[in-house]
């Protein structure tokens, strides 16, 4: 079966994730942290690409992001990807591939699950143990959310700044979503819909999103398509 297109559509929130070869690390360094965020941050902007949310784990990444264009998100990703290949290769000794085929993502339908989605992609260095509160990792976009720091790569999508009408609240807001987290079924879906590359949303943004493209957006019910019956004339 021929392998799908991405199913990349301007305008709308895409959830992101490309992970390692065989599991193995693409960070080794604070360094190496660092340099693929500077990549990004000077890429985006040239793509056109917004940046709402992001988390760095040591074997994949997560990224949360709005392309202006059709063709943003895979220009963006392909230029980052490609200079942050040659940069870790030189600098671990090594050659070959470094990622795990092409990164994964879909369209999410933002009322649902963009907040949803940002507490899911914070809340990773937790659920793996490396920390004790999504605050003290290092490497994603919470603190930035929290304005304990302000990171230059982030634009905040509309609904964050509907959290509430001064920066404090917004934050405190935010927090809250944070420390109540999300449920196992969100996480689920959130996880399965970008490996898989179908759309997440309710049946209505579904239905309104494969209006603006050819691509399927979900996938297919399971069995061969119910025949009509035959009429045998006695």
């Amino acid at each position: 079966m021929a392998r799908l297109p991405r199913l990349t559509l301007p305008g709308w929130p895409h959830h992101i994730i490309q992970r390692g070869n065989n599991r193995q690390a693409i960070f080794a360094s604070a360094a190496d942290y660092r340099f693929w965020l500077d990549l990004l941050a000077q890429q985006a902007p040239r793509y056109e690409v917004l940046i709402h949310a992001y988390v760095l784990m040591d074997n994949h990444f997560h990224l949360l992001a709005t392309p202006k264009t059709a063709d943003g998100l895979p220009k963006l990703m392909q230029a980052v990807g490609r200079s942050y290949v040659r940069y870790f290769n030189q600098n671990q000794q090594r050659t070959g591939t470094l990622w795990e085929g092409r990164y994964r993502s879909t369209v999410i339908q933002p009322e649902r699950y963009l907040l949803a989605c940002m507490v899911y992609m914070d809340l990773n260095p937790v659920r793996a143990g490396l920390v004790a509160q999504a605050q003290d990792y290092p490497w994603s976009s919470h603190g930035h959310c929290l304005g304990q720091r302000v990171d230059r790569l982030i634009t905040p999508h509309a609904l964050f700044w509907h959290l509430g009408n001064t920066p404090f609240a917004r934050e405190s807001a935010y927090a809250e979503l944070v420390r109540s987290g999300i449920n196992s079924v969100q996480q689920a879906a959130l996880t399965e819909s970008t490996l898989a590359g179908w759309a997440l949303g309710e049946p209505d943004f579904v239905a309104n999103l494969q209006k603006h493209t050819e691509r399927r957006v979900v996938k297919r019910a399971a069995g061969r398509p119910v025949s009509a019956p035959k009429i045998i004339i006695k």
